[in-house]
C-alpha cells in the first residue's frame, strides 16, 4: 500500500466498529486483515437495538463530530435499505430537550420539539437511520470482502504479538483483559423482540442516571423493545422478570405491544469506559497500535467516524 505505511493491516475485532474501521482502511487502499474470536453475527453488536444517537458515550467534545460524519454515511446508505439494512425513520426521543443537547444537535436536519400528538411526555421529534443489524453486518463484511479483505476467525492473547506492521485494537470489551484495560466496565443490555402489531415509529424514553430504559424500535425481524443499562452486570442470560417489565413499559405508551406474541429475548454488554480510547501507539520495532474502543451505548452511531480517525491514526490517509 502506497498511503505511508507499507504491508498489512490487522484489525482485531470483528463487530460494528472493527468491520467499519476496516471498510474505511480498504476504501483507501490498505491491504486488510480482519481476525475476530466469532462471526459477526455472533458478536454484541448483533444485538443492538440499532438507532443514531449518542448515548451513554464520552468525551462530547468529540463525539457530536464523529457521531454527524456517521449519520452522513447512514443517510447516504438508506437510500438502499433491503442491501444496507439501513433505514430513515421517524421518532421521538421523549423527555429530551434541544438546550439540554450538545451542538452537534443543531446539526442534526429536521430536529424540532415533539408535538403532543406525537409524544405526550414532550421530546424532540426526529427522522433518524434505524439500523437492522442482521442485515448491516453481514452487509458490510460482504463490503470489506470486495474491497478486497479477509476475515479469518482467530483469538488473540496478546496484541503485540499480531503479525503486522499495523494492528487496530477494535475488541470492545475483550480490551478489559487484552490491552489490559481496567477502566473499562459492561454495562449490561437486555431486549425483547415481539412481532410487530403495527407500529411504524421508533420512540425512546431514557433517564441517564437509571439502570432501566424504555423504547421500542420497528425492525423488519419484529419491533424491538427495551431496555436496560446494568452497570458492571456480566450475566447473558436474559431475566424473564426483566423481560416482563420491559413489555409493560413500552405498553404503557402504547397499548397494543401487552398483547404482541415475544419471538425472542436479547442480552448484549455494552463496553463503558470513562471515555472511547482512539490512540497510536509505537510498539518495539516501529510497528504500530491503534486503539479505538470504549464506545458504550453508541457504537453505530459513531462507528464510521471513528474508523476514519483511526485510520489516519495508523497512517492510511484519504486520497
Amino acid at each position: 500500500m502506497d498511503n505511508g505505511v507499507s504491508g498489512d493491516v490487522i484489525v482485531v475485532g470483528g463487530g460494528v466498529i472493527g468491520l467499519t474501521t476496516a471498510v474505511v482502511l480498504a476504501e483507501r487502499g490498505a491491504r486488510v486483515r480482519v481476525w475476530t474470536r466469532e462471526p459477526v453475527e455472533l458478536t454484541t453488536s448483533a444485538v443492538a437495538g440499532a438507532l443514531w444517537w449518542p448515548y451513554r458515550i464520552e468525551p462530547a467534545a468529540l463525539v457530536g463530530e464523529w457521531a454527524l460524519q456517521s449519520l452522513a454515511v447512514y443517510e447516504e446508505l438508506a437510500t438502499r435499505p433491503e442491501e444496507t439494512g439501513v433505514r430513515m425513520v421517524e421518532g421521538v426521543q421523549g423527555e429530551t430537550r434541544l438546550d439540554e443537547l450538545e451542538p452537534w444537535a443543531a446539526r442534526v436536519p429536521g430536529l424540532r420539539a415533539a408535538r403532543a400528538e406525537e409524544y405526550a411526555g414532550g421530546g424532540l421529534w426526529a427522522r433518524l437511520p434505524l439500523i437492522d443489524m442482521p442485515a448491516h453486518l453481514p452487509w458490510l463484511r460482504g463490503r470489506f470482502l470486495e474491497l478486497g479483505g479477509t476475515v479469518e476467525e482467530r483469538s488473540v492473547t496478546d496484541l503485540t504479538e499480531v503479525p503486522a506492521p499495523v494492528v487496530v485494537n477494535c475488541t470492545g470489551l475483550d480490551s478489559l483483559d487484552l490491552v489490559p484495560d481496567r477502566s473499562l466496565r459492561p454495562v449490561r443490555g437486555q431486549l425483547v423482540v415481539v412481532e410487530n402489531p403495527g407500529i411504524t415509529t421508533w420512540l425512546t424514553s431514557v433517564d441517564h442516571s437509571a439502570d432501566t430504559l424504555t423504547y421500542f424500535f420497528p425492525q423488519p425481524g419484529g419491533l424491538i423493545l427495551g431496555g436496560t443499562a446494568e452497570e458492571d452486570a456480566w450475566s447473558m442470560t436474559p431475566d424473564p422478570k426483566v423481560a416482563e417489565a420491559i413489555v409493560a413499559r413500552c405498553a404503557a405508551i402504547r397499548p397494543e405491544i401487552a398483547e404482541a406474541r415475544v419471538l425472542e429475548h436479547r442480552v448484549g454488554l455494552r463496553p463503558s469506559r470513562p471515555s472511547v480510547r482512539l490512540e497510536r501507539q509505537v510498539l518495539r520495532g516501529g510497528r504500530v497500535l491503534v486503539h479505538n474502543y470504549g464506545h458504550g451505548g453508541a457504537g453505530i452511531t459513531v462507528a464510521w467516524g471513528c474508523a476514519r480517525e483511526a485510520a489516519e491514526l495508523a497512517g492510511v490517509t484519504a486520497g
